[in-house]
C-alpha cells in the first residue's frame, strides 16, 4: 500500500491478519531486509513492513527530518488507520524510532534488533576528524571559486566518511548527519511493554555494550546473543533470529 504522509509517498507492505507488527529497517536498507520475517510472522499477525521516506521506494523528504519525524510518520500512520497497541521490530535506524515510539505510545511489545540510539563514545581522534573538515569547508567557500570549492569538499567528504554517508543524496546526507548522534537513553526507562533485545556480539556500528545498557534501562527486557554476528545479525543467524521471534510472538 501507498501511504501519503504531507504529500511524501510511502511504501508499506501489509501482508496477513490479526494483531498489528510494525517492521522498522534500518539506515540505507529498505523493507526487503525484513521480507523473510515477514512471511513467518504474517501467518498469525497482520504486518506493516514500511519503506522510510528516502528508502526503498518511498519519497524522500522534502526537509531536513531526525528521527523525531520519522517517528511521528509512524504516528500519523498509526493513528490513520486505527491502530491498536501494535509490536515494534526495529533494526538499527529503525530501532531508533521504535525507541521514541515506545516511549510515549501503547504496544504490546518491541523487538530491538542491533538498534542505533545511545550516543557512542568517540575518541579524540574522530572530534579532530570532523573538525578539520570543518575548517576545511569554511576556508574553501571563503577563498575559492565555488565550483572549486564545491569540488574539493565533495572529494575530502567521500574519503572520509562512512559509506552510508558516501552513498546518501545531499538530503539524506543532512538526515543522516542529524540522527546519527542523536542519544535516547533517557527514553529506555519509559518503555513499559515487554521487550526483546537481539545482537550480534560482533556488531561494531551499535556495540554489545549498548545492548546491555538497553536491558539495564528498559523494565521489562531480556537479550538474546548471536554469537559470530555482527550489526546484520537477524540476517546472518536467521535460523536463531526466526526461533527467538516465533517463541517472543507465540507462533507454533
Amino acid at each position: 500500500m501507498t501511504y501519503t504522509y504531507k504529500g511524501i509517498r510511502v511504501n508499506i507492505n501489509v501482508q496477513g491478519t490479526g494483531s498489528p507488527v510494525l517492521l522498522l529497517h534500518g539506515w540505507g536498507c529498505s523493507n526487503e531486509i525484513f521480507s523473510g520475517i515477514q512471511q513467518v510472522l504474517s501467518q498469525n499477525y497482520a504486518t506493516y513492513n514500511f519503506d522510510f521516506p528516502g528508502f526503498g521506494v518511498s519519497d524522500e523528504p522534502d526537509t531536513v527530518w531526525g528521527t523525531e519525524e520519522y517517528t511521528y510518520m509512524v504516528e500519523q500512520f498509526v493513528k490513520e488507520n486505527n491502530i491498536a497497541r501494535p509490536a515494534l521490530i526495529g533494526h538499527s535506524f529503525g530501532g531508533r524510532i521504535s525507541i521514541i515510539f515506545a516511549s510515549r505510545n501503547d504496544v504490546s511489545r518491541v523487538v530491538l534488533v542491533d538498534a542505533a540510539g545511545i550516543k557512542p563514545k568517540r575518541p579524540f581522534s574522530y572530534y579532530r576528524k570532523v573538525y578539520t573538515f570543518k575548517a576545511l569547508k569554511w576556508l574553501c567557500n571563503t577563498f575559492l571559486p565555488k565550483k572549486t570549492a564545491q569540488k574539493i569538499i565533495e572529494s575530502r567528504r567521500r574519503g572520509a566518511g562512512s559509506s552510508d554517508y558516501g552513498n546518501a543524496s545531499p538530503m539524506m546526507r543532512a538526515i543522516l548527519s542529524k540522527v546519527v548522534n542523536e542519544d535516547l537513553t533517557c527514553l529506555l526507562p519509559k518503555i513499559t511493554a515487554p521487550t526483546l533485545l537481539f545482537w550480534g556480539n560482533m556488531d561494531t556500528a551499535t556495540p554489545l555494550s549498548d545492548a546491555k545498557t538497553m536491558e539495564k534501562l528498559i523494565p521489562d527486557a531480556g537479550l538474546v546473543v548471536a554469537h559470530g554476528t555482527g550489526h546484520f545479525s537477524f540476517i546472518e543467524n536467521a535460523g536463531l533470529f526466526t526461533a527467538v521471534i516465533k517463541n517472543f510472538f507465540k507462533i507454533k
